[in-house]
């Protein structure tokens, strides 16, 4: 189906869904197109493509809301599921913060982001990356097995639409590719990965520059040790660094905020991060893996610093929790078929800083540089962080030896505050850091 027909389709559901007697509804269609791709030590072990597209109506019926899914499009099961939905509002509680944007609040033009790579690449292409940078990683000297590699690549296109004007649509793509090696023997093994995706093909990196980066980094871990116990500087390699970020998003959001479940929930308009530090959300980045020109609700995005020279100028907020908060929506909503609209970051980074990873290590006496961690072990409410890590031992500014079975442990709310961003962030996960050092922290292992 066309964008066009997208578009006929969704305002046919939110006629029927009045008609059913709901005062007012939205509604979006999800097309979605995959094929991956795995092999391991250079056999195929799986090729697949996946094509699905799906119906997702929220209807309102005073301050009462309900939400239906289906992949069945035909006439009498539109008519089924509209009539379905209201019958649902009619039952449920109350919400007095739900309900459709109005008609001055809604999005009237949308930018381009470039987002959509129009080649989709043939079975054989996938293959062939997957292939050169699994093969890359094995030459390595000392990898002696492979976990395999895969390739894939993805499109999508949403449309909504609702009662109070809105309609729109946009699309996106991803390419991706990578894979997992070990190193050693026996009870000596140990493993890394490396990875590449892009929103277009052409912006990959070379498939066999990742595998044997991917190889390196497990021959590196070869041989570690427990940290001793210790409060000690910590530099986290940006791809782990990013998962900060992923605790201050969560900490912003307006649900969060609103439930009074976030240590974060006092801080609007203060320092929360040091001086100088820059933290941005930026939906509307030429070719970003989370662009889009509109959010779920129908609302303009836009490009905001969530963290201006250390201060928290915000929250994320979807419109329920702008009610709830009594502030203005922020066009941050996103939601899939068959859930309601939430609050949530699209293309998140935290700004580099004016010093080079050489430099901040360079200084550091004793101290740990993280590469992996393990655990989930960040409490929401009150920032207290505690998580397994690996990587590497510095002593007087180098990386001595690699390091594992340990814990980093402090407090989000410190841990911000004493945060130093080095100069090398590369944007390839959609939430994005360069190299960070805290300082403060603790380090447990023998």
């Amino acid at each position: 189906m066309s964008a066009s027909e997208d578009e006929a389709l969704l305002q046919a559901v939110l006629d029927r869904a009045r008609k059913a007697g709901a005062e007012s509804a939205d509604a979006l269609v999800i097309h979605a197109t995959a094929i991956s791709h795995a092999q391991r030590l250079g056999q195929v072990e799986r090729l697949e493509r996946e094509e699905a597209r799906d119906l997702g109506l929220r209807v309102f019926v005073g301050h009462r809301q309900a939400i239906v899914s289906t992949t069945d499009l035909a006439r009498d099961a539109l008519d089924e599921l509209t009539e379905r939905a209201v019958a649902m509002a009619r039952a449920v509680p109350e919400d007095s913060y739900c309900g459709l944007a109005e008609p001055g609040q809604i999005a009237r033009s949308f930018p381009d982001l470039d987002a959509l790579d129009p080649h989709e690449p043939s079975p054989e292409e996938l293959i062939a990356r997957a292939r050169a940078c699994e093969e890359a990683a094995r030459a390595v000297a000392g990898v002696t097995n492979s976990e395999g590699a895969e390739a894939s690549w993805a499109s999508h296109r949403v449309a909504v639409a609702a009662t109070n004007g809105f309609a729109g649509s946009y699309a996106g793509s991803n390419h991706s590719f990578g894979v997992s090696v070990l190193a050693g023997e026996g009870l000596g093994m140990e493993r890394d990965y490396d990875f590449s995706s892009a929103v277009y093909g052409a912006d990959l990196r070379d498939p066999e520059e990742v595998g044997r980066s991917a190889g390196e980094r497990s021959v590196r871990r070869l041989k570690p040790r427990k940290p001793k116990t210790g409060r000690v500087p910590i530099v986290f390699d940006p791809r782990v660094a990013n998962s900060l970020l992923r605790h201050f998003a969560g900490a912003i959001t307006g649900t969060a905020i609103a439930r009074g479940t976030s240590f974060l929930k006092d801080r609007r308009g203060e320092k929360v991060f040091a001086e100088g530090i820059q933290v941005v959300d930026d939906p509307h980045r030429a070719r970003g893996l989370r662009s889009k020109p509109f959010d779920a609700e129908g609302l303009a995005t836009t490009k905001r610093n969530l963290i201006e020279d250390g201060v928290l100028t915000g929250w994320l907020l979807d419109l329920a929790s702008a009610r709830q908060l009594g502030l203005e929506p922020t066009g941050n909503a996103a939601r899939g078929v068959s859930g309601p609209p939430g609050p949530s970051a699209s293309n998140l980074f935290l700004a580099p800083g004016s010093r080079t990873r050489e430099e901040m290590i360079g200084e550091i006496d004793q101290g740990f540089y993280v590469t992996e961690m393990m655990g989930m072990g960040a409490n929401a409410v009150t920032g207290d962080y505690s998580r397994g890590a690996a990587g590497f031992w510095i002593e007087k500014g180098e990386l001595a030896y690699p390091v594992s079975e340990a814990t980093v442990a402090g407090n989000l709310k410190t841990m911000f505050a004493n945060l130093t961003p080095a100069n090398d962030l590369v944007l390839r996960y959609g939430t994005d850091s360069p190299t960070v050092r805290v300082d403060g922290m603790t380090v447990a292992g023998a």
